[in-house]
């Protein structure tokens, strides 16, 4: 589903924030785009719907250029939590390259959160999209609230997916660039092995993954 273009040696990365509303996908892009480093960031967009909650966001976007002239542009969403929004939410999936899910740990958001996690796996199998061999990332977010599920009853349950987990405080900024981190470095890795970008681009992992996830000193 990537944008790529072998001639020009381009390539578009998507990624994706979803999750039941109010959970903290905002923040989290609000959080990220003001802890990255400038060298490279774009601009910070917002579309909002007629009451204010957000549609999407297009967060940087970021870019790197290889040792080889190799061109890799990252591109971040995050989709509407609302119900009455979930064609958009299609539409904001689809072409997408890998997805973390924003969970909200107060213990009477855990319903939202299995009923939005079910939205995700509807929409991707109707964009298109094997959530078996996608790369995803589980974020239980809102850690510094007091009244949350523990991290033990989190693991326990979430743990048996076998899915890449992390605790997060977006208000606090803890957890968001780890969050961030971990996705790219799925993605690069899910990416390389279908296209070869180290071996035929001369993309190096470890230099892409600096470059792309280097945050404010």
């Amino acid at each position: 589903m990537i944008e790529f273009d072998e001639q020009a040696k381009k390539l578009v990365i998507k990624l994706v924030y979803y999750g039941p509303a109010l959970s903290g996908k905002t923040t989290n892009l609000l959080t990220l785009h003001d802890q990255l480093c400038n060298e490279g960031r774009g601009d910070l967009m917002v579309l909002d719907t007629v009451d204010d909650r957000t549609i999407f966001f297009d967060l940087l976007p970021l870019f790197y250029h290889s040792p080889s002239g190799f061109r890799i542009k990252l591109k971040v969403f995050t989709v509407p939590g609302q119900v009455r929004h979930d064609a958009t939410r299609k539409a904001v999936l689809q072409r997408a390259d890998g997805v973390v899910f924003v969970a909200d740990s107060q213990k009477g958001e855990m319903g939202n959160n299995a009923e939005s996690f079910a939205n995700l796996e509807k929409n991707l199998a109707i964009v298109g999209l094997d959530i078996e061999r996608l790369p995803l990332v589980i974020q239980f977010n809102k850690r510094d609230l007091p009244d949350v599920i523990s991290e033990t009853e989190v693991r326990n349950t979430w743990g048996k997916t076998g899915l890449h987990l992390v605790m997060a405080s977006a208000l606090k900024g803890s957890g968001i660039v780890e969050t961030y981190s971990s996705i790219v470095a799925m993605v690069f890795d899910s990416l390389d092995a279908r296209l070869g970008l180290n071996e035929r681009f001369g993309v190096e992992r470890a230099d892409f993954l600096n470059s792309i996830t280097k945050v404010m000193a």
